[in-house]
């Protein structure tokens, strides 16, 4: 349970979903934790919180000023919006990427000099990053610029000893999975009970993950058990994706 005793985390979007138990994880096992969402999360949980939109350069410097000096950097921010991929527009593919890649690479790019040595950053990528979604194109897009993101900070950081990888969830029981089930469920003409049995047939364990079990493996990846993993991708899926 002090697994992250003495350790100082930044987690975006931790107003619910994985952000939100992944903070709540973190600073049960020890850490001291600033959650930052661009809307305000009910905290029982006792870590500090800041309410920004990281899409916003002023308001990520509000970030840097707020985390100090730190030990870990989860980005869990991010947004899905579907559509059938001959209708996306510009304003659409701006906003995924704003928030998905580009708040993303900036966060990191200026909270990197506040990383002590032996530090770690987290990136959520997607199993969609690697399978790809029709209706989901431009999210797809957004996270698999993560895994390289991810790669290339690997590289920039490792000579200061500071760890950079991401993970790959598959269906995880969320706010925002339960929104995309509904939208594509419309989108093909199909129920929500249809489009969410069609979609557990591709996942050999049968079942949708946790956000606690994907806060768990991020958890891992902070910690000095992982201390030899750099500029990986994990699959965190059931099996639904195994490369």
């Amino acid at each position: 349970m002090a697994a992250h005793k003495g350790k100082r985390a930044v987690v975006t979007g931790a107003a619910r979903g994985i952000g939100l138990e992944t903070a709540r994880r973190l600073h049960a096992e020890g850490a001291e934790v600033l959650a930052v969402d661009r809307t305000e999360a009910s905290n029982s949980s006792g870590f500090e919180t800041l309410t920004v939109d990281l899409t916003s350069a002023q308001e990520r410097e509000q970030v840097v000023k707020e985390a100090g000096e730190i030990d870990y950097l989860v980005n869990a921010a991010g947004v899905i919006e579907l559509a059938p991929i001959w209708e996306v527009d510009e304003k659409q593919w701006e906003h995924i990427m704003g928030v998905n890649a580009q708040a993303l690479f900036f966060l990191t790019q200026q909270l990197a000099p506040k990383l002590r040595s032996g530090g770690a950053v987290v990136n959520l990528s997607s199993a969609a990053a690697k399978i790809g979604v029709p209706e989901g194109a431009v999210y797809a897009a957004s996270k698999a610029a993560v895994i390289s993101l991810t790669r290339s900070f690997a590289f920039a950081l490792a000579s200061r000893n500071v760890r950079v990888n991401a993970i790959c969830p598959g269906i995880v029981d969320t706010p925002m999975q339960s929104a995309v089930t509904k939208s594509m469920a419309e989108i093909r003409g199909q129920t929500v009970e249809e489009s969410m049995a069609l979609r557990l047939k591709g996942i050999p364990l049968g079942r949708v993950a946790t956000a606690d079990e994907v806060a768990g493996v991020i958890s891992f990846l902070l910690s000095g058990e992982a201390s030899y993993l750099t500029g990986q991708a994990i699959n965190v899926t059931g099996g639904m994706v195994t490369w």
